[in-house]
């Protein structure tokens, strides 16, 4: 019994017609000749994983091809290759191929055509006629699946429009929608099953997409998956969603339309809270430029929303730039503002101003230029420190501590930053900074990491800061003083104040702090890990891994 004859899947008849170059009967190869390197082309895999393999032996599970006509090939030392495919979703595992073709530059190839929806095949090659002559590559496996997945999608928070069914939520609030994949199988065939869906709320779907792109999310084994997504704004939403199976076939687009009521609750202003939600948020830029935004609250790393890559300054993607955000200065809020920062060209400071929920979609950013009027530690205006320089090239660090009147009115963030060693807060002016103070002179800060965690339960701000070197964690409370301004006294000293040590840049490579995520009343950190995981502490203990980011 040959090698192919240890595997069988499933299946029903098929036929393939074989394309090449036909060698005489007769034609035989020398011994010592070998076939290798057996391919098919497209590669056979799986969708879910991105995996590709050609199942070369008895134990790797056979991938699958969305193809018909697949074309097989290998690199040979004979003169001629004999190519044999067997369908073994019949029970005889037909024979449907069985051709000999010549050897050009070192390789040979045979096109199939016709293979059957749903069934399983297995090939090999042998060196010249006789398949007793020289040494054969050994005996291949894939599977195909023509077949387009279908889906259905249903949700209790938000029912389908028309259902007659009143929604379990509001506007602002997180939905799950269960998403159920449809793929069905031939008769006496395989079907290689749901693997992941696109999805798009209020939008285009994106085009050459797979498992592994933004918006996606994969599915169970059982081919269903759930969505947690936030509808903005209250009125019919519009939830569009493709499936693609493990073969790579990509469903008709379904849209599901549902309408989120309007919610009559009012919702505290939260600082850090970029969605409305009265929830502090993460913002990580994924793998494709756009700009996740992640309840701190999550149980998982899955956005509730994202702000596109072409919203960024220069529309270069979100990756290039630091956004800082702790208050708004507008009377949209609850919701904060963004402070964005480029990375690679200091001297620039945007403004978004956060209308819409975290959209930013509405209106272009604004410049922040720095101020040119200094106050000394009493508050007055005073000369600039000789080294204090006029844009914000000189900012090693830049963090939003808080806006100057708490959650009590509209005011940008108050920033702090290390320039020179020495740390600097810059004040709201009203849409602008217009004052620089010096906060700390005498300590260098240059080794040390500012996070800003916003206020606690009774208003009550502070700076952490971790150095670099060792990893430990500095906690600095700040007071707010009568005229609202910062009391930055408690930093004047950057090695005081420790609180825990562990959070080495080895370990996170990231660490920030959005506010409170877990309710307790007193700011969390979070941070991404060396192989970006996303890492939430209560406070800055139990870390929890909330798995990978996009």
């Amino acid at each position: 019994m040959t090698l192919r004859h240890a595997r069988r899947i499933g299946g029903a008849t098929a036929a393939a017609l074989a394309a090449g170059l036909f060698a005489a009967p007769g034609a035989a190869a020398v011994p010592g000749n070998a076939v290798t390197e057996p391919k098919a082309l497209p590669a056979p895999g799986f969708a879910a994983t991105g995996v590709r393999t050609d199942a070369c032996d008895d134990t790797t599970a056979p991938g699958w091809l969305e193809v018909a006509n697949p074309v097989l090939t290998v690199s040979a030392t004979s003169p001629q290759v004999r190519f044999k495919v067997w369908d073994d979703s019949t029970p005889e595992h037909d024979k449907i191929v069985d051709t000999t073709v010549d050897v050009t530059d070192g390789a040979a190839k045979v096109a199939t055509s016709a293979l059957a929806d749903g069934h399983s095949y297995s090939w090999q090659a042998w060196p010249g006629y006789d398949p007793g002559s020289g040494k054969p590559a050994p005996t291949c496996h894939f599977r195909v699946d023509l077949t387009h997945p279908g889906l259905s999608v249903s949700s209790a928070d938000f029912p389908a429009s028309g259902s007659g069914t009143t929604p379990g939520k509001y506007a602002g609030e997180n939905g799950v929608f269960t998403l159920t994949g449809l793929d069905t199988a031939p008769a006496g065939g395989q079907a290689s099953g749901v693997a992941c869906y696109q999805y798009v709320l209020n939008g285009s779907l994106g085009v050459g997409w797979d498992c592994a792109s933004g918006h996606t999310v994969k599915a169970g084994a059982d081919g269903t998956a759930q969505l947690t997504l936030k509808p903005k704004d209250w009125g019919t939403n519009l939830l569009t969603v493709q499936a693609m199976d493990d073969a790579g076939n990509v469903g008709q687009p379904f849209t599901y339309s549902f309408y989120a009521p309007w919610d009559p609750r009012p919702k505290p202003a939260v600082p850090g809270d970029v969605d409305g939600d009265a929830v502090p948020d993460i913002l990580v830029p994924d793998a494709q430029g756009n700009l996740q935004v992640i309840s701190a609250a999550a149980e998982n790393a899955t956005p509730t929303s994202t702000i596109p890559a072409a919203l960024s300054p220069q529309r270069a993607g979100w990756q290039d730039f630091l956004a800082l955000h702790r208050g708004w200065a507008n009377i949209h809020g609850p919701g904060d503002d963004l402070v964005v920062r480029p990375k690679d060209s200091t001297q620039l400071l945007y403004i978004y101003s956060n209308w819409s929920k975290g959209d930013f979609s509405d209106r272009p950013p604004t410049l922040a230029w720095k101020p040119s009027d200094c106050l000394d530690a009493a508050g007055a205006r005073g000369a600039c420190p000789e080294d204090y320089t006029a844009d914000w090239s000189a900012a090693d660090q830049l963090v939003a501590v808080g806006g100057r009147y708490g959650a009590a009115r509209p005011s940008l963030p108050t920033l702090l930053s290390v320039e020179h060693g020495k740390l600097y807060a810059y004040i709201d002016k009203g849409r602008d900074y217009g004052y620089a103070q010096p906060v700390a002179t005498t300590g260098d800060w240059s080794g040390y990491e500012l996070i800003a965690p916003g206020a606690d339960a009774s208003g009550n701000l502070t700076v952490w800061a971790r150095e670099r070197a060792t990893g430990t964690l500095h906690a600095y409370p700040v007071t707010r003083k009568a005229d609202n301004l910062l009391d930055f006294t408690a930093l004047a000293d950057p090695s005081a104040n420790v609180v825990a040590t562990g959070f080495t840049t080895a370990a996170y490579p990231t660490l920030d702090s959005a506010g409170d995520g877990d309710g307790d009343g007193k700011p969390d950190l979070w941070a991404v890990t060396p192989d970006r995981h996303l890492v939430t502490f209560s406070g800055w203990s139990a870390p929890k891994d909330l798995g990978a980011l996009r």
